[in-house]
């Protein structure tokens, strides 16, 4: 569930904003100017749980707002809820972060290894733009019910624009956990031991998971256009080690999908 609500922050987060500014703007060049509004909808898919090796189909609502006459926004596919502080365009920029993490149950995983409940991440991110084809971005999070783990990620990437016709990112990530959060996906208490005949198993916290992502917006009329990405992580240490992984899951983490979606300006 981390890809999904990415654009709706960013329409949510713009909507606030407009309701407040907009008798300011009324009164400047700039209140002249309407503002683009992004809807669509595409499916998505990722393992069910981390470190699993069945995949689930899920719903991908994608919606924006800019001013209009603006370029589109640069936004990788996995970088969840969050709100730029700064604003779009801002060489450093930070920020609130949100991410969302699936329920895990046993019957997931083919083992009686225990539940996982639905997790909120919520935590801040800073990012920078080194120049307009590259950025480096870091995010922590602290996990609310389900894990209760503490989860960061290194990202970079490269960017390739042509302003309202397509923008392509990609590049590596790198993701880190606390042992809270190691211990609720990858380790094994005496008592799931005994229940399942695997070998007791303590992780301790650090990074997981080495990968790459790659994300696509492309437009293919003058309103229409389609979004893509595609994600691809390999678990490492102890949690590739886990017998949980090594048994019932995959030390290789795929994610994708695909979108469909409108603009439309609204004016006054």
């Amino acid at each position: 569930m981390t890809h999904q609500f990415r654009r709706f922050a960013v329409f949510l987060s713009g909507a606030t904003f407009a309701f407040v500014a907009a008798p300011a703007a009324a009164q400047s060049d700039d209140g002249d100017r309407g503002w683009t509004v992004t809807v669509g909808a595409g499916v998505q898919t990722y393992a069910k749980y981390p470190g699993g090796d069945s995949y689930g189909i899920n719903p991908w609502p994608i919606v924006g707002l800019r001013r209009e006459g603006s370029p589109m926004p640069f936004e990788a596919p996995d970088d969840g809820f969050d709100f730029e502080i700064l604003g779009g365009g801002s060489v450093i920029n930070f920020g609130p972060a949100v991410r969302f993490q699936n329920k895990r149950e046993a019957d997931d995983v083919g083992a009686a290894v225990g539940d996982v409940g639905f997790t909120v991440e919520a935590g801040g991110f800073a990012e920078l733009y080194p120049s307009e084809r590259f950025r480096i971005r870091a995010a922590l999070r602290q996990g609310i019910g389900g894990h209760d783990g503490l989860t960061g990620d290194l990202a970079a990437d490269l960017i390739l624009r042509d302003r309202d016709s397509y923008i392509f990112s990609i590049g590596p990530r790198l993701r880190w956990a606390d042992n809270d959060y190691h211990d609720a996906y990858f380790g094994i208490t005496p008592a799931v031991a005994a229940a399942t005949g695997l070998p007791v198993f303590n992780p301790g916290g650090d990074f997981y998971a080495l990968g790459a992502t790659a994300g696509l917006t492309r437009m293919v009329g003058r309103d229409w256009g389609l979004e893509l990405f595609a994600g691809y992580e390999r678990l490492m240490g102890d949690a590739a080690d886990s017998p949980i992984v090594r048994n019932f899951g995959s030390r290789d983490q795929f994610s994708g999908g695909i979108g469909l979606f409108y603009n439309f300006t609204i004016r006054r």
